[in-house]
């Protein structure tokens, strides 16, 4: 797989800087899909609850996606419930309790047209996560991970590692985010801060 656009862009918004991060690589047999499907992707939230905070990340830049994947450690049952309202994916984190592990799974992998992708949240250090993650999967185009609440989008192995950080949890840089990935000719990961 090459890159087929690099796109950075830092620009300063009302007293925040915000980082936008743009790579768009090609897939396999993208044919498949008539037209190009949107995926929200969250990790990291570590709610107990649906906050006003989530519902307004969610109705400013999640609710027109066609998918919604969480990367784990959504903490609560309640979070699964408010995102089932769409085509939700979503694995366990290592701070999700019982109760959501009962219906998340670890790791999952998803066929959409001719583009799979892997989902998991990772575990340890954050230096090594992608090391540790990328023998979870085969033949796979795409693996969005979370656990070191850092957004990443990017190319290694032939792979996009994709990591959308955290729009609600802990962040050290004080920066939160959500990534979205759109599905068409290409693949094409965007990391959002919110």
């Amino acid at each position: 797989m090459e890159i087929i656009s690099r796109d950075y862009a830092l620009s300063f918004f009302s007293g925040w800087y915000t980082l936008h991060l743009r790579f768009i690589y090609p897939c396999v047999n993208r044919s498949v899909l008539d037209n190009v499907m949107k995926i929200g992707v969250l990790s990291d939230t570590h709610l107990h609850q649906v906050t006003e905070k989530f519902i307004a990340i969610y109705d400013k830049y999640l609710s027109d996606k066609d998918m919604i994947l969480h990367a784990g450690d959504v903490v609560s049952p309640e979070i699964i419930d408010f995102l089932n309202a769409k085509d939700f994916h979503g694995v366990c984190g290592n701070m999700d309790p019982l109760e959501v592990k009962r219906f998340l799974p670890d790791k999952k992998v998803i066929n959409l047209g001719g583009c799979r992708l892997g989902l998991t949240h990772g575990w340890g250090r954050s230096d090594d996560l992608e090391d540790r993650i990328l023998p979870l999967f085969n033949g796979v185009d795409v693996i969005v991970y979370g656990h070191s609440h850092i957004a990443s989008n990017h190319m290694r192995d032939g792979v996009l590692f994709f990591n959308p950080g955290t729009a609600t949890g802990y962040s050290s840089s004080g920066v939160h985010s959500i990534g979205v990935l759109e599905l068409g000719d290409a693949v094409r990961g965007e990391i959002l801060t919110v």
